[in-house]
């Protein structure tokens, strides 16, 4: 299949045609550019790889590659998939950190592919940055990233809080699995991993748990910042005031929802 030929038939399988130029630079080694020019060029794979894509499977799977907060990540099936509005997060921690003397020392909870903790130890290259994640799958991608970005970050394997036990944090961040259980939306994200996008139920648990948790992991002063849905903003604020954090506020994504709250712990 040529470029033209593979741009013909992704017209007719309704493809975004920024996706597929990104998809077919992927499979030529080639730039959006250059495809332009040589519509006769042949394409290995294309046809396959544009079926997936219409089929609803993730573009960063079919490439291997996504990119976060200025950071190009490579992504498996072991891992969520980073998205732009969790950028927002990442911004609120590089503010809090950039406020901070010395090396402060930063927690990042269910890091997945890396991206949260690696894109805040760019930003702030003082901080030392610790990420956990329950995937043995998700870590060894995870570390890949770090290890070919050259960003030192401590990776340690357990569920939330176990792997830093007696440990405490200037900054605490995450964006745990959010969704409920039975979110209209689960069956579209079905290439991704289940865990990582809901705990079942009004999809509150765990951010309840890293709410009632982190206190005995932060500094006097430090700060918990959490990812959740846009519906969510009441109930985490509610949760983080009953357990004794102050200054519970938030921050909205970039189409302007309520996507990350958090708090100041006092000691």
């Amino acid at each position: 299949m040529t470029v033209d030929e593979a741009l013909a038939l992704a017209r007719q399988l309704a493809l975004e045609r920024g996706d597929v130029q990104t998809l077919l630079s992927h499979l030529t080694g080639q730039t959006r550019a250059w495809l332009l020019t040589h519509g006769d060029a042949t394409v290995d794979g294309a046809e396959a790889a544009l079926k997936r894509l219409a089929a609803g499977e993730p573009l960063a799977h079919l490439t291997g590659w996504q990119p976060f907060h200025g950071l190009l990540l490579q992504v498996t099936p072991a891992t969520l998939i980073p998205r732009p509005d969790t950028e927002t997060l990442v911004d609120w921690a590089l503010e809090r950190l950039h406020s901070l003397p010395g090396e402060p020392a930063v927690a990042d909870l269910g890091t997945g592919s890396g991206a949260i903790a690696l894109a805040i130890k760019a930003g702030c290259p003082r901080a030392r940055v610790t990420a956990i994640d329950l995937s043995a799958d998700a870590l060894a991608v995870a570390r890949a990233n770090g290890s070919r970005l050259s960003l030192a970050v401590d990776w340690r394997q357990g569920s939330w809080f176990e792997p830093v036990a007696g440990e405490v944090f200037d900054l605490i961040v995450s964006n745990p699995p959010y969704i409920a259980g039975d979110d209209p939306h689960l069956p579209a994200l079905r290439h991704e991993p289940r865990t990582a996008l809901t705990p079942g139920g009004d999809g509150l648990a765990d951010l309840r748990h890293l709410v009632d948790a982190a206190p005995q992991h932060l500094r006097p002063g430090g700060w918990l910042l959490m990812e959740h849905g846009w519906d969510q903003a009441d109930p985490v604020a509610q949760a983080l005031r009953a357990r004794g954090f102050r200054d519970a506020t938030l921050r909205r994504d970039l189409g302007q929802r309520p996507r990350a709250s958090g708090g100041c712990w006092p000691g």
